[in-house]
């Protein structure tokens, strides 16, 4: 990636109430955060990706969440954390629900990252877990275009998060 070859490690942490508000502060931060580094070619899809993550920790659970963003060895990770230990829906394929309000955000992620998944946490007796993905420098090119594309949709709908 031009600018941020030999880059050091860097990560930085979100923690976000359960609001729906909390997942614009987290897209905003993550543009800001990746603009800063000279990683400008990774956050349209970032902040879908981004997006989808924190809004399911945030639709889904009751307690706080966290959004984590890591670059590392050419690689940004970006995943979210929630307190609620039960596994994320399997991604259902995006022909399936390319219509629907609902469901299709982990699908949404499957598409667009070079590499998704979750584990479990247990930390001081506090269960919950983990959702991550991550797009690779390497990449780049490829996702020198808008999400829409990325996802091979026609149409994007207000509920969708790439603004």
């Amino acid at each position: 990636m031009p600018g941020n070859e030999g880059a050091e490690p860097w990560e930085y942490c979100l923690y976000i109430p359960n609001d729906p508000r909390a997942v614009t502060v987290c897209r905003r931060t993550l543009r800001l955060i990746l603009t800063m580094h000279g990683l400008i070619g990774l956050v349209d899809v970032a902040k879908l990706l981004a997006s989808e993550l924190a809004g399911n920790a945030v639709r889904h659970t009751k307690g706080p969440a966290a959004l984590r963003v890591r670059w590392s060895g050419e690689v940004l990770r970006v995943g979210a954390w929630d307190a609620d230990p039960e596994p994320p829906q399997p991604p259902a394929a995006l022909d399936q629900v390319t219509e629907s309000e609902d469901g299709r955000g982990l699908g949404l992620v499957r598409a667009c990252a070079d590499a998704w998944g979750w584990y479990p946490l247990t930390r001081n007796g506090n269960r919950g877990k983990f959702v991550w993905c991550e797009l690779t420098a390497a990449e780049e090119e490829k996702r020198d275009r808008t999400p829409r594309e990325c996802i091979g949709v026609a149409s994007v709908t207000s509920s969708d998060t790439c603004r």
